[in-house]
């Protein structure tokens, strides 16, 4: 019973957050003016910014073969490209569920086991997450005056070095108390630890290395130039600073894994961290809903035709 009410909530909760947030939105911008937003805004920005995100999810679809290929297995790459695409599109339905589809597809189609498919996923979104952090640093870096002076207009100097001596103090008791304690939970973390430590160094054991890193290193970067170049879309937020891009763009990436897709979360993500810039609520609003908007257009119309062909596409190679 206990399994059925967790499963149930993992479903229902990011639901209801992302209905919630919808509402949010459309309290700070009306639906008649994100109307207004949606008809002024230049369309040609907003395609060159889809087609980066194209291009990241095929390199994506690319990279995730040098993950398979030291195993033993030659995938197709269209087979890879409607995996990934077919994934983003079940992420909309149910959280975390697309990874559990991509890596079933290759498993139906091209004969990979799903525990090593499901490992190699694993292993590219630890290469994902060091990229990020080293999004974030970078941004920490660039903006530092701007983040340190935000905090200090929020709460005094001796507070926030309370706070962070506090933090580094129960950080440090935290790490003795999982490399000392036997206990389940210490247990675990420790194994998680270790195979993401596995995972990262299995990457520059494998024989492309260099190529799966510089395909991981384009997938973000062109994440964050289509970000970017939608902003072009919306005059009122020109100019805009690089400063409220990375914050933005960081915000952003954060909230898609707070509800379905982003729905909801992602306008909100933006306008929040848009407004430590003073750059108005509508513009603000609107951009989230535009970008993403176009991206999910992308992933119903892509992730929709892949779960079509892909059992069309592999019945022909078959019959050859």
């Amino acid at each position: 019973m206990n399994f059925k009410i967790s499963k149930i909530l993992k479903i229902t909760l990011p639901i209801l957050l992302g209905v919630f947030l919808i509402a949010y939105s459309l309290s700070k911008v009306s639906i008649d003016e994100l109307i207004v937003y949606f008809k002024n805004a230049n369309y040609w920005w907003i395609l060159l910014g889809a087609i980066l995100g194209l291009l990241s999810h095929l390199s994506r679809s690319y990279r995730w073969l040098f993950m398979l290929e030291p195993m033993g297995y030659k995938v197709k790459l269209s087979n890879s490209v409607m995996a990934v695409f077919a994934a983003y599109l079940i992420n909309y339905t149910i959280p975390r569920a697309g990874e559990v589809a991509r890596v079933s597809i290759l498993t139906t189609y091209e004969g990979v086991p799903f525990e090593k498919g499901f490992g190699s996923v694993v292993a590219e979104r630890i290469a994902d997450l060091i990229v990020m952090m080293f999004i974030i640093l970078v941004t920490l870096f660039l903006q530092f005056d701007f983040i340190f002076n935000f905090f200090l207009s929020k709460f005094n100097l001796p507070k926030i070095i309370m706070a962070l001596l506090g933090l580094a103090v129960l950080g440090l008791a935290f790490l003795y108390y999982i490399r000392k304690s036997r206990s389940v939970l210490a247990v675990k973390i420790r194994t998680f630890v270790a195979g993401l430590l596995e995972g990262v160094t299995s990457i520059f054991k494998m024989k492309k290395k260099w190529l799966f890193i510089t395909h991981t290193l384009f997938i973000w970067a062109m994440y964050v130039l289509m970000f970017y170049v939608t902003t072009f879309a919306l005059d009122d937020l020109q100019p805009i600073s690089m400063g409220a891009i990375l914050i933005g763009f960081i915000s952003a990436s954060f909230s898609i894994a707070a509800t379905n897709g982003g729905i909801g979360s992602y306008p909100v993500a933006v306008y929040a961290a848009f407004s430590l810039f003073g750059i108005a609520e509508g513009p603000s609003v609107a951009f989230g809903w535009i970008m993403w908007s176009s991206q999910t257009i992308l992933i119903i119309i892509c992730g929709g035709l892949s779960l079509l062909l892909l059992p069309v596409f592999n019945r022909k190679i078959k019959l050859k």
